[in-house]
């Protein structure tokens, strides 16, 4: 699951397109399957969004939760990787695009009506 944020007049517009990148990111980095898209927008208030300085107002976060088992090459690359399609395809440079990856063990997710370890995926965790 992804869920991104960013000041609402900024990620609007863009989201669909957002979304299409990160899940090409997605499949081209960590080999996950076409129909495996499950991302969550939060625009927000712009006095709601505080952000670092030097960043402007198109700051997106992009937190992704995964299942424990990539690589930290495979999680680097992941995030290099969407710096640069966000500033090509999007134009948002990479000072102003925050990710963060967060890991939970298998058996602390539950979809389909079972937990992440008792899941026969069609595609690999261990990348």
């Amino acid at each position: 699951m992804i869920i991104v944020y960013g000041i609402k007049e900024n990620l609007n517009p863009i989201k669909a397109k957002m979304s299409d990148v990160i899940h090409c990111c997605m499949r081209s980095v960590l080999g996950m399957p076409e129909d495996k898209r499950a991302h969550r927008f939060i625009p927000m208030n712009k006095e709601d969004f505080y952000y670092p300085g030097g960043r402007c107002d198109a700051y997106t976060v992009i937190e992704i939760n995964m299942m424990q088992g990539r690589e930290k090459d495979t999680q680097k690359a992941l995030i290099k990787e969407l710096f640069k399609q966000m500033e090509a395809q999007l134009g948002i440079a990479p000072v102003d695009v925050e990710v963060t990856i967060k890991e939970q063990p298998a058996h602390c997710w539950g979809f389909r009506g079972i937990t992440g370890d008792e899941a026969k995926l069609n595609y690999k965790v261990n990348v």
